[in-house]
């Protein structure tokens, strides 16, 4: 009886423990690092390649917008990239795959009809490759994503976009990949899946930025985990993309004024006391610093994407990624917001989802 017991009780041990590895090995992904550069003057300063050339091979650049001009009542594209010769160079001898990445406000969609749609995709792929032949000739092109806060109403006008993009000769045997937002991604029987080979989560932004109730509109990780409650069931393989930067958001009579971008907190240590929470200030006269305009009482909140909760996030997301290989992508590839993470932060966030 006590051999039988015995031999019982390692038989569900060890088949507890194997049971135990396999879904391990379940959640178990391979991971390519990459970051993501959001500037139209493209210059890559010594912190900037050093943190590329050390942590990923994949580098997202954005080539262009393309917003409504009103004037003309034409889609138009803007803030075209500019590659600096040395950042040409730099990308070339370190093999750096590049992505093109191109942002469609909602409104542009939202004003055109069919035939216009089409009209654009074919610009747009046009553009993309006439960007790609100027401002990095011989760069090998593998992925082309599309960025766009499409909603509800107009989805159907977007995903044609997409699904013309993708008839292009140039995009022929490329990825077509398009970001997601997390509100995209929880009500997508409203505002349905794009018709594209991947999808990438874009896991910030997540709150309601002008609410000055809002503690962190970049990144919550309760928000995040209400958000993603469904994602194992999305059905487009998904690559992720954690934020690393920060801003200031500034109130004026409780109402929201404005972003206040590369401001560092120690400038306004003198001018401004505490207020009720940690990361909000009050300011005590007015001012102006680095050419933003302050007012007496004016709030101001600092928000940042925090080491911890990108991990939290992290953790969150982790079991629910069902596709085996994914990209992990940092935005952005910034010198300012960098020095806020330690090398071995960078890459412990780039793997978390390994």
């Amino acid at each position: 009886m006590n051999f039988t017991i015995q031999y019982y009780l390692r038989a569900s041990a060890l088949a507890a423990i194997l049971l135990s590895g396999c879904g391990q090995s379940q959640q178990q992904h391979t991971i390519e690092p990459a970051f993501y550069y959001w500037k139209s003057q493209a210059l890559l300063n010594t912190t900037e390649q050093n943190t590329l050339q050390q942590h990923a091979r994949k580098l997202y650049v954005k080539f262009f917008d393309v917003a409504w001009n009103v004037p003309q009542q034409r889609a138009v594209p803007v803030a075209k990239v500019q590659v600096a010769e040395s950042t040409r160079s730099f990308l070339a001898a370190n093999k750096i795959q590049v992505v093109p990445t191109v942002f469609i406000t909602n409104e542009t969609i939202q004003l055109l009809d069919s035939s216009a749609v089409l009209s654009l995709a074919d610009q747009i792929g046009a553009l993309v490759q006439g960007t790609r032949d100027q401002q990095l000739p011989g760069a090998e092109i593998r992925e082309i994503q599309m960025d766009c806060d499409w909603t509800a109403t107009t989805r159907d006008r977007y995903f044609l976009l997409l699904e013309q993009l993708k008839k292009n000769p140039w995009f022929q045997g490329k990825t077509l990949s398009a970001t997601i937002r997390l509100y995209q991604c929880k009500y997508k029987a409203k505002t349905g899946i794009p018709p594209v080979d991947r999808g990438l989560l874009m896991c910030y932004n997540m709150g309601n930025l002008k609410n000055p109730q809002t503690k962190n509109s970049i990144l919550d990780p309760k928000d995040l985990e209400q958000y993603t409650s469904n994602l194992d069931a999305y059905p487009l393989d998904l690559d992720i993309a954690f934020p690393v930067f920060n801003w200031k958001v500034l109130f004026r009579k409780n109402r929201y004024a404005g972003l206040i971008q590369n401001l560092p907190t120690e400038n306004l240590d003198n001018r401004l006391l505490t207020n009720r929470e940690a990361n909000t200030y009050r300011l005590l006269k007015d001012t102006v610093l680095l050419g933003y305009d302050l007012h007496k009482d004016d709030l101001i909140r600092q928000e940042d994407s925090n080491f911890d909760h990108i991990m939290q996030s992290a953790r969150i997301l982790k079991p629910k990624i069902r596709n085996e290989r994914l990209t992990v992508s940092l935005y952005h590839l910034d010198s300012i917001t960098l020095r806020n993470y330690t090398t071995h932060e960078i890459q412990t966030i780039l793997s978390s989802l390994h």
